[in-house]
């Protein structure tokens, strides 16, 4: 099965570096996030890779037409202009990069990567990390028979929470890291049957609009709910998060070995 990876917007709530490279492209712990979501799929077996390219897609082709020789030892014959290269820690990655358009919205992106599917297919955003189990996903997709298979998840609320005793004007409990709202929310890593394209009409479809409530009206569209460590990179503080816990001791979402 294959993992599409949207990677074309401009991220522009990130506009510090994204004036520079494209989000996808935004390094966490030295390796840009859109390696950690590849590393997440590649523990459950999933090889094959389509990256929708767009906003400065040209940066994502040039990373991975250089992997090699940036994550490998290598000895250099200058005089003989030839390099051996020690492999080092190397993933058996096959990944299609496609321009999907500069300005196309989500919807469109899946759709021009049309002629690459001939199956069912993984799809998620390349600013999202979770330690999801990718294999439960698709077992979980394949029970439903629906056409989608959503995953939803809980994110932490972003501010300290308060109880208050309005008739005394008294705080009654106060929560440093609260739950959130209780509210699941679209955290990408989906499942999609190759008949989805069916809901998708051109460049300007965004994909979490039309497409996902058609699904929802004909009941096609399944839940998996993920209760453990999601995150999405949407800004500068997200990306501190981000590398702080990927500088502790047990990063959440890296459920890979070395």
């Amino acid at each position: 099965m294959k993992a599409v990876i949207l990677a074309g917007g401009k991220g522009s709530r990130l506009s510090e570096e994204t004036i520079l490279k494209p989000k996808p492209l935004i390094e966490i712990g030295s390796k840009p996030i859109l390696w950690h979501i590849m590393k997440i799929y590649y523990h459950y077996g999933i090889k094959e890779f389509i990256i929708c390219c767009g906003y400065k897609g040209y940066l994502i082709k040039e990373y991975f037409a250089n992997y090699q020789l940036h994550n490998s030892d290598l000895n250099i014959d200058i005089r003989k202009n030839k390099i051996i290269f020690h492999k080092k820690n190397i993933e058996d990655w096959k990944i299609t990069l496609v321009d999907t358009g500069q300005d196309t919205l989500t919807g469109g992106r899946i759709l021009r990567i049309k002629k690459y599917i001939n199956d069912d297919f993984l799809l998620t955003y390349g600013d999202g990390v979770a330690n999801i189990n990718i294999k439960e996903l698709i077992k979980h997709h394949k029970k439903q028979k629906t056409i989608a298979t959503l995953t939803a998840v809980q994110p932490e609320g972003r501010f300290g929470a308060v109880k208050i005793n309005s008739k005394k004007n008294l705080v009654t409990n106060f929560f440093e890291k609260p739950e959130g709202d209780n509210n699941w929310v679209n955290g990408g890593f989906f499942v999609l049957k190759k008949n989805i394209f069916r809901y998708l009409e051109d460049d300007n479809t965004v994909w979490e609009k039309e497409p996902l409530n058609s699904l929802v009206k004909k009941s096609q569209l399944s839940v998996f709910k993920h209760h453990g460590f999601w995150h999405s990179m949407d800004t500068q503080r997200d990306t501190i998060y981000l590398e702080k816990k990927w500088s502790s001791n047990n990063p959440p979402w890296k459920i890979w070995d070395d």
